[in-house]
Parts: structure tokens; C-alpha cells; sequence
């Protein structure tokens, strides 16, 4: 008796682990072209044109501009666009390769995905209409230590301090209230 319940229960642990239930899922990074194709339209808050305008969108870039060579110099890096110093911040994707889409872009900068996740199971409209279920499914709300993981107070590339509840406002990007309307 022993052995059949012995061998049921292998057998069950068996399927379990080969049907992906007892496995994590996989969260994979879509890219922020995937998250435009909604996040663009003034009836859902245009937050594409919200992100393309702020310094996240270009945070990249910014490692090779003239400033951005400086503060380099003055850290000790060569290429910025190289250094997991300067990319841990400015494309904080940039060692997760194996979690890429073919449409992520690394040149991208600080995108959705840096803040909100992974997007790979929560992009479809189907999911993203209920929040608790994009929730449920990887879609991340980012707080003030979201924030701080690179804009904190002992970053040696930023000589400001920075401001949580000011910065919060610049990069604010919510969906409008469709009950109001």
C-alpha cells in the first residue's frame, strides 16, 4: 500500500513539475513599442508622448553626451554605453538579455518595463483592462523606492538631491477616469 501511495504521489510531483505548475513564470521585456501601441492616445492618457518627453526615454543617449563623457572621466569609465556603473540607471535592463523580445531596445533608456515589469504577460488589452489582473500577472506600480534604486542621495553621478514628490510630478502619466467623461 505504501508503494502505490509512494508512487502516486512521485508520479503526481511528476506531471505537476512538467505542466510548468510548479514552476516561476517567466517574465519576459517587450519593449516599450509593444507598451506605445496602447499608451499613445489622448483618451488613455498619452503616456508614450509623456515618456518620450521626459529625460527617462533618453537616459542612453545621455551617457554619451558631452556631460554625460565628463561625469564618466571623473568616475573612471570609458564607455558609459559599456559600464554596468552607468547602465545600471540609464538602461537598467541591460544584464537581462535572455529576457528580451526580438522588439527591445536597450537604446531605449529608462522605459516602461525599468518601472512597471516585465510586460511580457500582462501587455494584451484583454489583461491591462483590469488592473488587478495585469497586477496578478507582473504589471508593477512603482513607489518611491522604485525611484530611489538610482536617483538615491549617494549616487555619485548626481550632484542634486533628489526630490521623490517633484520628480513624481514630472513623469506622472495616468490613465484619465473614463467615468468622468
Amino acid at each position: 500500500m505504501i508503494r502505490k501511495v509512494l508512487a502516486v504521489t512521485i508520479l503526481f510531483l511528476f506531471i505537476l513539475s512538467m505542466s510548468g505548475f510548479a514552476q516561476d513564470k517567466v517574465y519576459m521585456y517587450v519593449g516599450v513599442s509593444k507598451c506605445a501601441t496602447c499608451h499613445k492616445k489622448a483618451k488613455d492618457g498619452e503616456q508614450f508622448k509623456i515618456w518620450e518627453a521626459s529625460a527617462h526615454s533618453k537616459a542612453y543617449k545621455m551617457l554619451t553626451s558631452e556631460e554625460g563623457l565628463a561625469k564618466a572621466k571623473e568616475l573612471g569609465v570609458k564607455d558609459p554605453q559599456k559600464s554596468e556603473k552607468c547602465l545600471t540607471c540609464h538602461a537598467p535592463e541591460f544584464n537581462k538579455e535572455k529576457l528580451w523580445d526580438k522588439k527591445f531596445s536597450l537604446e531605449d533608456g529608462v522605459q516602461c518595463e525599468s518601472c512597471h515589469g516585465p510586460g511580457s504577460e500582462y501587455k494584451s488589452n484583454k489583461i491591462m483592462k483590469d488592473h488587478d489582473l495585469a497586477v496578478a500577472n507582473g504589471l508593477l506600480l512603482p513607489t518611491e523606492k522604485t525611484c530611489m534604486t538610482c536617483h538615491k542621495d549617494n549616487n555619485p553621478a548626481h550632484d542634486e538631491k533628489f526630490n521623490y514628490k517633484e520628480a513624481a510630478k514630472t513623469i506622472a502619466h495616468p490613465v484619465p477616469d473614463k467615468k468622468k467623461k
